[in-house]
């Protein structure tokens, strides 16, 4: 059963401005949260003069700041989506009819990317995200076609030569070949959403042609991953594993082992494919195992200069929520100890050196994006802030089935 499904059957409610008695550090999060998404509405309000600018996402704040960077919502800019869906995840978590209509507003500006030629991989990330996050909590049929013909668009990227989609056509030369990149196993998601619900069947041999082939040619003997393989165009021939925001190519970049926990996971969810499950264990566990104390990872988990190397909380919120719903398909103690895992995870994200408070109108601190262009250090970013209020509305439900 799809985890969001799940959830959003819950009915999840965070009513009132008083901390209940025995309330859960979750529950306090979520109030935390939503009071933070307001913050951030005030803002662009503020920036707009008086009326909000719906094509405009809150992209990152920069450590020195504390006001978000916004950019425009074109099919160049991956991160788009991720805005829309945290207000349909506050609006789950609240009930507010103002923050629906919010996000009802944000979202619309997103829809041309349904009837536009795909610029590269990241559809799934935008429209997935914001529509499906909204068809999940409103049944829009609206919505639903959006979904689908975006899933339509994402597979014209799809190589029956190589077996992967194509992540990023602008740089076919620059890597020698079809690269596909390990983020890209998110946009999976969107196709078997699909599949199952009205659009081309085919869409789902497409996302396990792409999950199969990548869990063959794009992980280490020891289960670690590389950020892209490079895929002959011709022949479809596996040429070389290589990194692009990780520290090295031999190395483990933290959000791209992110990526390949919460993707296997899901691909289990949607397949009940045994060998997903298995292989999904196997990236989580070499990730759990060099792991800091406080279980947020340094941006790469090689980086040079650690202990003092930035850290990563968007890869820490991926893998929290994605070993939330892990832990309900492992039995046994691995299975509660990946669940207490993503607890210390969530629990360490929402002390004060992770959230973000009355310093900025973001959830969270201490994100990395792109270390070696020296892009996003040391910032919130929106991504992180969106993964992180899934996670805890993912332990919010779990709890609430005890």
């Amino acid at each position: 059963m799809k985890l969001r499904n799940w959830i959003a059957g819950a009915g999840l409610l965070l009513l009132g401005a008083c901390v209940p008695a025995g309330e859960s550090f979750e529950e306090e999060a979520l109030r935390y949260c939503d009071s933070q998404v307001r913050r951030t509405l005030a803002e662009l309000k503020e920036v707009g003069g008086g009326s909000i600018d719906y094509t405009m996402m809150p992209r990152n704040i920069a450590d020195s700041l504390t006001v978000w960077h916004c950019r425009k919502a074109v099919k160049e800019e991956w991160c788009s989506g991720f805005w829309p869906g945290i207000l349909w995840y506050d609006y789950e978590a609240t009930g507010d009819e103002t923050i629906r209509q919010e996000a009802e507003k944000f979202t619309a500006s997103l829809e041309f990317l349904s009837r536009t030629p795909a610029f590269d991989h990241d559809l799934g990330f935008l429209v997935f995200c914001s529509y499906g996050n909204g068809y999940q909590l409103t049944h829009n049929p609206a919505y639903k076609q959006v979904i689908l013909n975006t899933a339509d668009t994402l597979a014209t990227l799809y190589s029956p030569t190589v077996g992967t989609i194509l992540s990023w056509p602008r740089n076919v030369g620059m890597f020698g070949g079809h690269n596909t990149i390990m983020d890209n196993m998110i946009n999976l998601e969107m196709l078997m959403w699909a599949s199952k619900n009205g659009g081309d069947p085919s869409l789902a041999n497409i996302a396990i042609s792409h999950a199969d082939k990548t869990m063959k040619y794009q992980f280490r003997d020891d289960y670690t991953s590389y950020h892209v393989a490079v895929y002959d165009t011709l022949t479809g021939d596996f040429i070389k594993g290589v990194t692009h925001q990780g520290y090295a190519d031999n190395t483990m970049w933290a959000r791209g082992q992110a990526w390949a926990i919460y993707g296997y996971t899901m691909m289990y969810r949607e397949t009940e494919l045994p060998r997903y499950l298995d292989f999904a264990q196997k990236v989580t566990d070499v990730y759990l195992q060099r792991l800091p104390e406080d279980y947020v990872p340094y941006w790469d988990f090689d980086a040079p200069g650690i202990p003092d190397a930035p850290r990563d909380a968007s890869a820490a919120a991926i893998v929290a929520s994605a070993l939330l719903e892990l832990s309900g398909y492992v039995p046994g103690e691995k299975g509660q100890g990946y669940k207490d895992a993503a607890i210390k995870m969530l629990q360490s994200l929402s002390s004060e050196k992770y959230q973000s408070r009355a310093e900025k109108p973001s959830f969270l601190l201490h994100s990395t994006g792109h270390w070696p262009c020296h892009s996003e250090i040391d910032a919130s970013i929106i991504y992180a802030d969106y993964y992180y209020i899934e996670a805890l509305l993912r332990l919010k439900a779990l709890d609430e089935q005890k």
